[in-house]
């Protein structure tokens, strides 16, 4: 699992009240003409041809969601951040970085999940490419050096937020699922888990974690990811300090309580011998 970023422990609110929400516009839906009956078990109620989200529900399942995060970080899986609308990818890309985790917000190239062998041979191309420009394209002529370069910005604009997956992830988190729909149907085909941000006008049957919200509004996806994002840190500093600690018990020879119970256990049977 990749390293997190340590600096941004504590800076994300990871308590969401419906307050917040209100003012992030999160409650907003889709006009009425465009909604999926299906999530209007989500849906508060119709105000002037607009659908309103249930906020009551919607704090529930990031609250649910973040135990989500929680057992998929303590459980030493990755997670895929996916989010490639205007409105997300920015987000999308800041919080998988600062998280410490893997993110596609460019383009969900056909395969990522469950053909990730040939994505890996895109990195390796990748990554030859690289190799070569570095060393002064020796023997190359201007030409094919531009044509390297085009060819490096392309690979690395679609997958440098998975260079480093090898293997498919715990958990996906994406927005807007209407749009990721190639992306819900690989998980959906490999049984990973997703939680999704889910607006009015999707299908929330594929998405195994529905947070519904406003998935057009910059602030309210920044929010409920940000939260997301900021549990994911915790959890593995509250690990890293636990390893340490192990470590430095090993160090200097402290017992644990399990290690004790033992050692006395044993001393008894001995005397009775």
């Amino acid at each position: 699992m990749p390293c997190y970023n340590k600096k941004e422990q504590g800076l994300a609110k990871k308590t969401v009240t419906i307050k917040d929400l209100l003012e992030c516009g999160a409650h907003f839906g889709h006009q009425k003409h465009r909604w999926n009956p299906k999530m209007k078990r989500y849906i508060f109620e119709e105000r002037g041809g607009i659908y309103i989200i249930d906020l009551a529900k919607t704090i529930q399942q990031i609250r649910s969601g973040i135990e989500m995060v929680r057992e998929t970080v303590k459980n030493r899986k990755s997670i895929l951040f996916v989010g490639t609308k205007k409105q997300a990818k920015n987000v999308i890309r800041e919080c998988a970085e600062d998280a410490g985790e893997f993110y596609v917000s460019e383009r969900w190239l056909g395969g990522m999940l469950t053909n990730l062998t040939t994505i890996r041979k895109s990195v390796k191309t990748l990554e030859r490419i690289e190799k070569r420009l570095a060393s002064g394209g020796e023997g190359l002529t201007k030409k094919e050096i531009s044509l390297l370069n085009k060819d490096r910005t392309k690979l690395d604009r679609n997958l440098s937020g998975i260079r480093a997956m090898r293997k498919v992830p715990g958990l996906v988190i994406l927005v807007d699922p209407s749009r990721e729909h190639i992306a819900v149907k690989e998980a959906n085909k490999l049984g990973i888990p997703i939680l999704g941000l889910v607006d009015t006008n999707c299908d929330p049957d594929p998405i195994d974690h529905v947070v519904a919200c406003n998935d057009d509004a910059l602030k309210s996806i920044k929010l409920i990811l940000s939260a997301l994002m900021q549990e994911i840190i915790d959890q593995k500093n509250e690990m890293q300090i636990a390893t340490i600690k192990e470590e430095k018990e090993g160090e200097t020879g402290i017992e644990t309580v399990e290690e004790a119970e033992e050692k006395e256990k044993e001393e008894g049977e001995e005397k009775n011998e």
